[in-house]
Parts: C-alpha cells; sequence; structure tokens
C-alpha cells in the first residue's frame, strides 16, 4: 500500500489524510472517502472546500478542539457550508454547561491537550498519559464522535489543532474497532511526523499556540510510534481492548457493526 496515496492536498491544511486503503485483520481494506482526518481548519479557501464537498461529498466535521480554542481561533469557513453539520466534541473536561475546564480559565498551558502532565514526565511516556486523560474524562466524545463516522450521509472529518494528538486517538481507536491491524493503525498515526514541521509552522502563526510551541523542544512535538504502540498496549491490559472500553461507555455490537459496514470493503 503506498500511504502517500492518502494525503489530501489542501491550501489551507498541511495534514490532512483519507483514512481509506488500510487493511484489517481479516484481508479487507477501509473505504475511501468515509472517514478524514486533519489538523485545523480555519484556514481552507474557497478551492478547499469546493475539494471536499465534491471528491469526498463531505457532510460531517467532529471538531475536537476545547471551547477556548474555538472562542479563540474564531469560525472556520465550513461553518458556514449549509450542508455540512458540526459536532464540537471536545476531549476536556466539562467545567460547566457550555465550557470546558479549559475554557473557564483561558490559560493557553490549559487550552492545549499537551500541556497537562508533569514536566518531569518528558519523551513517549508523556503523550501516552495525556491520550488516556482523553479516554478517562471523556468517553463520551469519543463513543459520539464514533458514531458520527457511522453515519452514511457522507464523508466526516475528524480534526483538532495539529491533527496529531486528540486526532490521532480517535481515528486510532476508530480503526481499532473496525478491525484494522495494529501496524497500520500505528504507521498512520506516526505519518503526521511526515507534515510535523509545516503543521508547526502553520500553528505558530496563531496567537492560541505559538508561545506554548516556542517554548517546548521540537521532538517532543514529534508522533513516534511507540507512543501509539504503549497506549493500545495500556487499553488492551486495562479493558481488554478498544471494544472492551468502547462497551464500558455505551457503544453497542450494533455500533461496531454499523462502523464496519460503514468503513470497510
Amino acid at each position: 500500500m503506498d500511504d502517500g496515496t492518502r494525503w489530501i492536498d489542501l491550501n489551507g491544511a498541511v495534514n490532512a489524510r483519507d483514512l481509506g486503503g488500510l487493511p484489517t485483520t481479516d484481508g479487507r481494506t477501509t473505504r475511501r472517502a468515509r472517514i478524514l482526518r486533519s489538523d485545523n481548519l480555519q484556514h481552507l479557501t474557497v478551492a478547499d472546500v469546493r475539494l471536499l464537498l465534491d471528491d469526498y461529498a463531505l457532510k460531517n466535521i467532529i471538531d475536537l478542539r476545547s471551547s477556548a480554542e474555538v472562542r479563540l481561533e474564531g469560525p472556520g469557513p465550513l461553518t458556514r457550508v449549509p450542508s455540512i453539520t458540526v459536532h464540537h466534541l471536545s476531549l476536556f473536561p466539562e467545567g460547566g454547561r457550555h465550557t470546558d475546564a479549559a475554557a473557564d480559565t483561558i490559560e493557553i498551558d490549559k487550552v492545549l491537550p499537551w500541556q497537562n502532565g508533569p514536566a518531569q514526565s518528558p519523551g513517549p511516556d508523556r503523550p501516552t498519559g495525556h491520550y488516556l486523560g482523553y479516554l478517562n474524562d471523556r468517553g463520551d466524545s469519543i463513543v459520539t464522535a464514533l458514531r458520527v463516522m457511522t453515519r452514511t450521509d457522507g464523508a466526516a472529518l475528524v480534526h483538532c489543532a495539529a491533527g496529531k494528538d486528540r486526532t490521532g486517538v480517535v481515528c486510532a481507536l476508530a480503526l481499532d474497532a473496525a478491525g484494522v491491524t495494529r501496524e497500520a493503525i500505528v504507521a498512520d498515526y506516526a505519518q503526521t511526523g511526515d507534515r510535523i514541521d509545516a503543521v508547526l509552522s502553520r500553528l505558530r502563526a496563531s496567537d492560541t499556540y505559538a508561545a506554548d510551541l516556542d517554548s517546548r523542544p521540537a521532538d517532543s512535538h514529534l508522533p513516534h510510534a511507540s507512543i501509539m504502540e504503549k497506549l493500545l498496549a495500556r487499553i488492551d491490559e486495562q479493558f481488554g481492548g478498544t471494544l472492551g472500553w468502547l462497551a464500558g461507555h455505551g457503544w453497542t455490537p450494533d455500533d461496531t457493526d454499523a462502523l464496519r459496514t460503514r468503513l470497510l470493503d
């Protein structure tokens, strides 16, 4: 499989790709133009929007950013397309009826998902802890995101800021539930590393993210394969696998069937 063919060429986003073409454990492959993933969509051009509508029949956006990020960044162009539904599903705990805990303070170190761990835990282990935090804090958002992916009215696109951490976790869980091989799931997660310089350059142009990104060593932003390997191993150990974790948050066998029917050839 040529992973390079899965990239989506957009002017206003640099980490967009199609989750089609991935192998499953039973010899099948994921369908193209069903689930897409991306970095921030704030700066899509008119041509970008047209490509997503015409080539991918885009209908649903799964926005994993916090309420603070959404407010600070402002509405993106896809929010103005009547045929598209935006599902805001933050992976942070709620601090009130309408905001995330992070949004209550508007401190950048709390707005960003990778900034909530101890400074003495750098390297691959630190992101794994953050990723488990998403599962512990916002199982409801993750299950809802996967159910949006089962909709039959067109493609669903998952995104956050970089399209790496929050997007990486939600897409990995969806692919694992659908039966994609662990090797392919890990490779897709790590593939963001091919575009990481461009991703960071775009985020540094935003006041929402610039100060935090510049305060950390470049290597700390890389999506090392070992991070996702450790996350999936922890889910196996603690919950009996992704489907076990999902079942504990209201996911049913019918949901699994719907996801596989939608995503697999």
